[in-house]
């Protein structure tokens, strides 16, 4: 691909790991009403979010995320557990986490910034709410930030 300078840019690739259907419905709607163009890829639990990052099984041809969502409280391997992974992984550490959720305790905010996450945001109750969130980060992430270009240390 060139840069040719009037090409538009590439939407940005977000991997979603949340398994409550409600939340995931409320992130895409956030996103569809945001303005900057981006894919947003969902998975259910930890094992899938690792499965898509190592892009083995079902997801060979996943694309590498240029943001993470992931929630703490996940079926079979929690958020922390995946965090962990994450950032001990070389070819992965430098993607951007962001833990989204419903956990207000002490001890997980802590421990997520221990385990290396980027932001750690407590998801509203209320919809409304809920969606301002997930637009005012997307918008500091992808118009404010610079995020590291992809290394290959696999």
């Amino acid at each position: 691909m060139t840069d040719s300078g009037t090409s538009r840019p590439e939407p940005a690739q977000i991997l979603l790991v949340e398994d409550n259907p409600g939340d995931v419905r409320l992130t895409k709607e956030a996103f569809k009403q945001g303005r900057i163009e981006n894919d947003l890829h969902v998975v259910s639990d930890g094992i899938e979010a690792l499965d898509f990052l190592t892009q083995r099984g079902d997801y060979a041809d996943a694309p590498r995320p240029d943001l993470i969502l992931l929630d703490l409280n996940l079926p079979g391997k929690d958020g922390e557990d995946v965090l962990e992974e994450l950032k001990d992984d070389p070819a992965l550490r430098s993607i951007p986490v962001i833990v989204l959720t419903s956990s207000r305790a002490e001890e997980d905010v802590v421990k997520s910034y221990e385990l290396h996450a980027n932001a750690y945001l407590t998801k509203p109750v209320d919809p409304d709410e809920f969606i301002e969130t997930v637009r005012a980060f997307e918008k500091f992430w992808f118009s404010v930030v610079r995020l590291p270009p992809e290394v290959d240390n696999r």
